[in-house]
């Protein structure tokens, strides 16, 4: 990529905000709507297309140059909104597949994948882009961006990454036909030895997938 297709956003700042905002807000609220339980059929696929979305406009933040905020201390943004509402819905309406294993940093050998949580995934996620979109209504676009970028590299980016390939695996099982297999109680919460946990790698529960999520196993 040539720096001037590198920099280009630099040369209109306000509309690359605008559209990282756009996304931005468009993910929040199409998420929430998700963790209703409405249309719970729909869930996986949806999310699955919502994280897709907003990881386009993380590329597009992180492919920017580095973007640095008027001010040299983050202005106060006020307490950060409680997700854990959010969290526990989206994990009633993601089990018994919420589960799943993620190699946190594919550049570091030897690291034996770890259990993380769809739920707690998708949480965090919002509560980093809810932090940024407060100071972009306060009218503190640069601020907004910096944050977002900052976050999307340290924490926002990797776990819709991650969140991102599990969606995808839960949605390819489906339509091609491969059932998962269950999981074996395995949590996030528990201590697993790193041969049991490399073992079980990839494989979550399948029992009652059909039902709630509208997804099938073979018979």
């Amino acid at each position: 990529m040539s720096d001037a297709t590198l920099h280009a956003h630099s040369l209109d700042p306000d509309s690359f905000a605008v559209q990282v905002a756009d996304s931005i807000e468009s993910f929040i609220v199409a998420t929430t709507e998700v963790a209703k339980g409405d249309e719970p059929d729909s869930a996986i696929p949806f999310l699955l297309l919502e994280v897709s979305q907003l990881l386009l406009a993380g590329g597009r933040l992180g492919a920017h140059e580095d973007i640095v905020p008027d001010e040299r201390y983050e202005p106060d943004t006020g307490p950060d909104l409680d997700v854990d509402d959010l969290r526990e819905r989206f994990a009633a309406l993601l089990d018994p597949v919420d589960v799943f294993s993620e190699v946190f940093d594919p550049y570091e050998p030897r690291k034996a994948p770890v259990p993380f949580r769809i739920s707690d995934n998708l949480a965090d996620i919002i509560m980093d882009l809810r932090h940024g979109l407060a100071h972009y209504r306060a009218g503190r676009t640069s601020e907004a961006l910096w944050w977002w970028q900052f976050s999307y590299f340290s924490n926002w980016g990797p776990t819709a990454s991650a969140t991102l390939r599990a969606l995808q695996s839960l949605v390819a099982h489906v339509r091609l036909d491969q059932p998962l297999e269950a999981l074996d109680g395995l949590d996030t919460d528990e201590d697993v030895a790193d041969e049991d946990l490399a073992e079980e790698a990839g494989r979550v529960m399948a029992q009652e997938i059909a039902g709630p999520l509208g997804l099938h196993t073979r018979k």
